[in-house]
């Protein structure tokens, strides 16, 4: 007895793939990568509120608004502020970007920040040490191989 089968021709990957799931969209969507740059959501309002220290503070460290007319792939419903109606803006965030360069520069500076404050606070830390009674003492284990006794 032959069992109505379907051929092996007509049995593909595509028809046994499950349903893909919904998910939520992106609140921020991701700009198409552009070559030696790099993307960051600068916040232009809080809570309806403009914050102007925070635009003009990014703007002076070296971060250029991206106009909405180069990323056509990012939808914008509304112009949220009349300031930067040319630019890209969702949720009081503003698109910019800046040179890689600039950005590795930027991030190598803070981590030399962020060092010098952790040798600070362990300075501060080990002059109150003392050898009667060590805040941190360090351990160290030994492995010798030799004769059995």
């Amino acid at each position: 007895m032959a069992e109505s089968r379907l051929d092996r021709e007509l049995s593909t990957r595509t028809r046994t793939e499950r349903k893909r799931s919904w998910a939520p969209p992106d609140l921020l969507p991701t700009p198409k990568p552009e070559e030696g740059y790099t993307f960051h959501w600068v916040r232009v309002s809080t809570r309806g509120e403009a914050d102007p220290m925070n635009v003009s503070a990014k703007l002076r460290e070296g971060w250029e608004p991206v106009k909405a007319a180069d990323h056509p792939e990012i939808f914008v419903a509304t112009v949220e502020d009349e300031r930067f109606k040319d630019n890209v803006i969702i949720g009081g965030l503003m698109l910019c970007k800046a040179p890689v360069d600039f950005v590795e520069d930027r991030n190598a500076y803070y981590n030399e920040q962020a060092e010098a404050q952790i040798k600070s606070v362990d300075n501060n830390f080990m002059r109150e040490n003392d050898p009667r009674m060590p805040l941190f003492a360090e351990r160290k284990t030994k492995v010798t191989f030799g004769k059995g006794s």
